[in-house]
Parts: C-alpha cells; structure tokens; sequence
C-alpha cells in the first residue's frame, strides 16, 4: 500500500491556513469521522487544487484502480470473486465521496478482514513442513505479471510459491555465509545441515508474518481510510496526499530539520522499504554506502541477528532502524542492481553542519571553486538563524578571494527547499531581472525578482545535476540557463518537478465544523496549489532542466522522475517573462559543449557505463524466480559474476586533483570535524563527474 508518495523536500512554499478557510462549504450535522474527513478533503481538493477533477464516473473508475493497487497491489488476498463483489462500485465512488458515504470502504475492509484471516491460516499451514527444495518452477514477483487469483485453491497456491521463494533466498543466503573462507576456518562458527537452515528459515517466516499480521489488526479505522483518501488525492496528483493523525506527526517532525537515527528517509511501496532520499550530513550520508532506491530487507542491531523487514509496516521498521546515538544498526539492503550488501551504520543526530552550503577548492594550474548546496534552507526551517542565501554570498566571496577562475556549483541529490532562497542565490550570479514564474489557476503569472543589481561572482560557472535535483534546484539551473549565465552537467534531465504545494491542518480548522462532530484528531491534507515556471514561459514539470552536457550515468535507460508517478500534471508554457540575457558567453559557452561532449564520447569510462545502465534496465525485467535450490544458486551467482564487473566504475581510481580547504574554514574546528572535512575533499578528488563538471568550466 501507499503509505507516503514523497515527503517534505518537495515543498517549495508554504501558505498560510487561512487562505481555504472560505472554500469550505457547509456541513450537515451528526457527522461521524469518516463522513467529515471525505467531506473536507472533497471541499479542499475540488475547491483549491491546481486542476480540480470532475468528480463523476470516470474519477470513479479511476479510484476503483487506485484503492484496488494500494490496498492489494501485490494480488494476495483478493480473489475474482471479491473483485466481483467491489466492481459493483465501480461507478459509485464518485457518489460517496461527494456525499461522505462509505459503502464501498466498509465493504472493501470486510472482505479484506475475511481474506487476510484466511491467509493467515494458508501461510501457518504452509510453513509447519519442509518445502521441496528440489522441486523446480518459477515463481512471478512482478505482480503486474499476475493475474488476481481465482479462487481460494489458486490463493493456496500462489501463497505456497511466494513462501518457498522467501524460504528459498534465506536458505541461499545462509549457504553461501557458510561457505565463506573466513567461517570455515573460524573454530566458532557453526555449520548447519541444509535440513536445519530449511527449518530455521520457515520458522523466521512464520514469525515474520505473525509480525506483520499483528501490525495490520493494530491499523485502525482511521488509518484505513487514510489508505482510501490517498488512492483519491493520489488521482489528483503524486503531491497531493493526506496525513491521518499519525503520519501528519511524523512529517511535522521532519519539517522541524532535525533528524535523528541514521538520516534516511523512506517510504512502502508494497511490502519494501524503499530508501527515498539520504538527509545531507547524516549517519547514512557519511558512511556513504546508501543510496536513494535501495531496498531495505533486513535490519539488525550490531552484531545481532537482523530482522526482516519485508512486509512489515513502515512505522515498525522505523523503531527498529532509529536509536540511541552511538549505536551500530546493520541494514541488509538491495542495490538497483539486484545485488545484496549489508551496509553498519552508526546512529547519529545530523550534523546540522554538514548540510550547510559549503566550498573548496580544486587545485591546479588554475584554480577552480566547488560549491555544494544540499538544500536550499532558510532560517525558519532549521531554527538556526541561517539561509542558504547568505550562506552561499560567504563561500562565494571566499572562493574569489582564493583566486578561482571559474566555479562549480553541484546541486546533486538536492531536492529543494526555499522558493524565495532559490531567488536570491540566483540574483548572486546575475544582474537584477525575474528569476522564476508561478501561476495559480484563473489568476496572472507572478514573478518572483531579483531587484539587487550586485553581482557577487561574474566568471565561469557550471552548474551540476542528476536525476535526483529537484524543485528549487530546477529553477536554479533553470535560470542559469535561461540566461545564459552558465552551463548545466549531469543526468539527461531532472526530476522534473514543476508544481507547488501546501499543508492544511484539518486540526486546526474544526471552528467551521458542526458541534457535534466528532473531536478525534483528523489529520493533514497537502495539496498542490500552484505551478511554477521558467522565464522563458515554459516548466520544468515532467521535462526537468535538460543538461547541457550529458554524462551517461547508472539510471540513463531507466525511467525516473516525475513523468513515472502516477497522475502527474502536465507539462504546459504560459508567456515568457521579460528578461535580457547575458551576451557575455555567446562564444565561450557553444565551443566549451562542443570540446567536453567529444571528450566524453571518446571517454572509455562512459562506454563501461552505458553497458551498466543497459544492464540495470535489463535486470528490472528478470522477475521470474527459479523455485529449486539448485536453479536458483545459479541464478544468483551468475547475476553476482555479472554485477562484478560494474564495481567501482564511478569513482576514479587516482585523485583528478588536490582539494584544498579554505584557511578561515579551519579556524575553530576540532581535530573531529577537520578529519570529516578532510574525508570529504577526498572523496571529491575521485569523483568521476567532478572531474569532468571541472573539465567542462575549465573549458569556457
């Protein structure tokens, strides 16, 4: 189920609660909870979205699907002939939604209380004897590949396949443990008969799914409907999401900026954790080996045995993984690649530090400014007394008093923040005029300018992107490219991020409810409520900030972004601002793209990393999996020779240059935070893209 489609860093602005308190429209009195929630998220949505929906029998079809995939997307529990008896509302929703009724939630949950208990009676059946290692056959993950199941005996027999394949992958795993060099000459370590491993492994299942089972009978009504109301907002657009009481604490918690645990945020997406984004500066940041996209499997405490974590609830997950700082959690993770790794992290608050802007500088024959911005945070936001704004003017001034020519500027991984930061950064770099448009529905486009007329750096500047840079980021490159002011390297495009939201405490707006509704906490809506656009008239929504120089990256061949959620808004233009770009670079710029794109093809590197990005999107294909102990050893060891020979294709096996700290950024620090500096420039230095993003402002 959709439990969060995305989180805080896609906000761009927040608008105050009063702005929808007119558009609700009157309640009837005796309302119980569920009837007031559909009513209030009908009256905000279709009062206040962007691009309200017509709600009629297309919208309800639409749902149908929606809830259907959320709250069975994995197709074990429903049969045809529940979907039989939920097709009967097929074209009603649209009807109960405008009126607060729950005919077809109601039922919905009914049935799915009758088929989770059966399933629990299949999977506690199925895993008190042996599975037939040596039987063979391929069992179908992709659920898109699968048809619902027809009938309880087909259920039966989807659940005694799924079960020997999760059996299967931990016997596999405690195989290939064993027979480890290190464990076979280790006097302590036991070995274990396949009978043995094949039994432990059941019983880990078993209570696995004990776990899981208990978690969802703790989901109350409320959560539940949650689920419903998403599957609706959802329809909208991927932003746009309700917060039952519960999940609206934990996103007020990271709207505060402080994180505590490993730094990670995560979302479910049918029975994985999915790694959406590493917080800058955190526990997971600096060990480095996390990574967006990961899939968390497993989670252990030290050198405790891990938990499983497939299938289980996302809030339980989360208790496992947070802890007392200091503490060692040990995440089994899988890569996009398919391969496995077990990645120790040591618990941490985020060094508030570390996501800061900051800069050095890249030493040679002439010298050039790197400048990294995480995200584009203001003082409300961290509490600090800080703005990236200012923060960026200093490491700027900084870097020109060291003597750089030129500058890179890596938005990498950075998925917003501050409309209003993002507007003044962009006025260090040029000359006072409009930075980014944003347009409410029925109303003009405003435009958000720089009115400053200094310009704190004038030379040659590149800015870095990737797949990951988002919102804020966009129309920073957006604007850089709009004016010609610089160059943009990186990913193809990205994330194509083009719309803006706000967060509606239901809470806080019970004055224009009926005394006697109910006083149970109701949550929080976001919704999107606007558009932003480029000076030059067109968005960066589902296209992104296409890259003026490409270099071929891992997630090349694999749709992402935007244009990959579901119901996302269209890409569409308004009238170009007025603007006057920079006539400055109209030679350097055109001959600069031309010299690193021809250096770049001829580049041995990237060839090696088309064949891997050819390999990922190949082996998002390979769903069927061999059931026999035999086939399946197999097919995990030559996936295993194949991954080898992409390791390490991303970092440079020598240091392109030295990095060298600023003198004014030493003073103060502690022997601690000077070792993290310094490990910071060296895992710069070996930076593939780096050193071409350094190649390509050498060149303008």
């Amino acid at each position: 189920m959709r439990i969060s489609p995305r989180s805080w860093f896609w906000l761009i602005a927040l608008m105050p609660f009063a702005l929808f308190i007119l558009a609700w429209r009157p309640f009837s009195t005796g309302k119980d909870r569920s009837q007031v929630l559909q009513q209030m998220v009908y009256s905000l949505l279709n009062a206040n979205h962007i691009e309200p929906k017509k709600v009629d029998d297309t919208f309800s079809e639409v749902v149908y699907e929606e809830y259907l995939e959320d709250l069975d997307g994995n197709k074990r529990f429903f049969t045809q002939a529940d979907l039989k008896l939920l097709g009967k509302y097929r074209q009603k929703i649209d009807d109960e939604f405008i009126k607060g009724k729950s005919e077809f939630f109601e039922l919905s949950r009914t049935l799915l209380n009758t088929r989770t208990a059966q399933a629990k009676k299949m999977y506690t059946d199925l895993l008190s004897r042996p599975f037939n290692l040596e039987q063979g056959g391929l069992f179908e993950t992709d659920p898109e590949r699968r048809a619902y199941c027809t009938d309880s005996a087909d259920l039966y027999a989807y659940w005694r396949d799924y079960l020997k394949e999760r059996v299967l992958r931990r016997v596999y795993d405690r195989l290939e443990d064993q027979a480890k060099p290190e464990n076979q000459k280790d006097p302590d370590y036991v070995v274990k008969s396949l009978e043995q491993i094949e039994s432990e492994a059941r019983a880990k299942e078993l209570e696995l799914h004990n776990d899981w089972f208990a978690d969802m009978a703790d989901f109350d009504q409320i959560d539940w409907m949650g689920v419903y109301l998403n599957s609706i907002a959802g329809y909208y657009d991927p932003h746009t999401e309700y917060f039952p009481p519960q999940r609206k604490e934990a996103f007020e918690i990271e709207m505060s900026g402080q994180f505590e645990g490993i730094g990670a945020q995560l979302s479910q997406e049918g029975d994985f954790i999915k790694v959406e984004k590493i917080i800058s500066g955190s526990a997971s940041w600096r060990q480095g080996e996390l990574e967006e996209g990961d899939i968390i499997l497993k989670v252990g405490q030290g050198e405790d045995e891990p938990v499983d974590v497939v299938g289980m609830r996302i809030n339980k997950a989360i208790k496992l993984i947070r802890g007392k700082k200091g503490t060692e959690v040990r995440l089994t993770v899988k890569k996009l690649d398919g391969s496995k790794k077990v990645i120790p992290i040591v618990r941490d608050v985020v060094e508030l530090e570390a996501t800061f802007a900051r800069s050095t500088v890249i030493d040679g024959a002439r010298k050039v400014g790197y400048l990294r911005l995480p995200r584009f945070y203001v003082d409300f936001y961290e509490n600090s007394n800080r703005n990236c704004a200012d923060d960026i003017r200093k490491e700027l001034i900084k870097l020109k008093s060291a003597g750089v020519e030129s500058i890179v500027f890596d938005l990498r991984n950075n998925g917003g923040g501050s409309l209003d930061a993002v507007v003044d950064i962009v006025g260090l770099f040029i000359p006072t005029g409009p930075v980014v448009q944003v347009k409410a529905p029925g109303k003009a486009a405003k435009l958000l300018i720089d009115r400053d007329p200094a310009v704190v750096y004038d030379g040659p500047l590149v800015v870095m992107v990737n797949e990951f840079s988002a919102s804020a980021s966009e129309i920073f490159a957006a604007a850089i490219q709009d004016y010609n002011r610089g160059l943009v390297i990186g990913s193809k495009t990205t994330f194509g991020k083009g719309t803006v939201q706000n967060v509606v405490d239901l809470d806080r707006n019970r004055s224009i409810m009926p005394s006697n509704a109910s006083e149970a906490p109701l949550g929080a809506l976001k919704l999107t409520i606007q558009k932003y656009y480029r000076v030059n008239g067109g968005t960066t929504q589902l296209k992104g900030v296409l890259a003026d120089v490409v270099l071929p990256d891992a997630y090349m061949d694999i749709d992402y972004g935007e244009k990959e959620e579901r119901h996302p808004l269209g890409y569409d233009h308004i009238p170009p601002a007025q603007f006057v770009p920079s006539n400055q670079w109209q030679t350097q710029h055109p001959q600069a793209i031309k010299t690193i794109e021809a250096r770049v093809h001829q580049a041995p590197v990237f060839d090696s990393i088309r064949n891997h990005a050819q390999y990922l999107k190949n082996s998002r294909n390979m769903s069927a999996i061999p059931l026999s102990l035999k086939e399946y050893t197999q097919y995990e060891r030559e996936r295993e020779a194949e991954r080898k020979q992409f390791k390490n294709l991303y970092k440079l096996r020598e240091p392109f240059a030295v990095l060298s700290a600023l003198p004014q950024d030493e003073v103060g620090l502690d022997a601690a935070k000077k070792e993290e500096a310094e490990k910071w420039r060296k895992s710069l230095s070996t930076d593939l893209y780096l050193y071409w993003a350094r190649e390509l402002a050498l060149a303008i």
